[in-house]
């Protein structure tokens, strides 16, 4: 596990700023990018055990950390679930750990993958990659941060909705080019600013 800046953290943090703030399929995640309060950790075990021992070590850390220096933290999984169903069958594990750790209510675990996929769609439907991401990704997130982000909006339940409309807009074409806009970002260094 490492926080140094490295290529998959560098691609990640294009996603975020490109598709994730640029797309605004989140609208919370600007200000957490903007001063600097997101988290990026790389694991490279294909372990399960392994990854949930880091992902509790990541809780922790935010539980003691103010939400002033860290918000939130991307967990970014490079080897063992390029597999979407299996890293699926992951996140069922980590939220049974989220919740015998007693943390559920005060943090909640979002994923991305980069096969994810919506029950109910076809895999080419370009609505899943409101949630595919550069690397399998746990996004763990203070439940105090949501709950503030979500009573200073309009109408939070339209952000489903507005991020499916957005990604029809943009179509495959659009989502493959972004994608390799990020990748190129990586390679070079050159990051989008937020």
């Amino acid at each position: 596990m490492t926080t140094l800046p490295d290529p998959v953290i560098d691609e990640t943090r294009a996603w975020v700023r490109r598709a994730v703030i640029g797309l605004n399929l989140c609208p919370f995640a600007r200000a957490v990018e903007a001063k600097d309060r997101m988290r990026y950790v790389v694991s490279d075990s294909p372990e399960p055990a392994r990854v949930l021992e880091q992902m509790m070590a990541e809780l922790l850390l935010l539980a003691d950390t103010p939400v002033e220096e860290t918000e939130t933290t991307l967990l970014i999984l490079t080897e063992g679930f390029a597999d979407f169903l299996d890293f699926n069958d992951f996140l069922g594990l980590a939220e049974l750990l989220l919740r015998r750790a007693g943390l559920e209510g005060e943090f909640q675990i979002a994923s991305f993958h980069p096969d994810y996929q919506f029950a109910g769609t076809p895999f080419e439907d370009v609505t899943n990659a409101t949630n595919r991401s550069p690397y399998p990704t746990l996004h763990l997130l203070r439940e105090s941060s949501i709950d503030k982000a979500v009573a200073s909006m309009e109408n939070p339940d339209r952000i489903y909705e507005e991020n499916m409309e957005t990604l029809k807009r943009l179509g495959p074409e659009g989502w493959a080019a972004l994608r390799e806009q990020c990748r190129r970002d990586a390679e070079t260094g050159d990051m989008p600013g937020v």
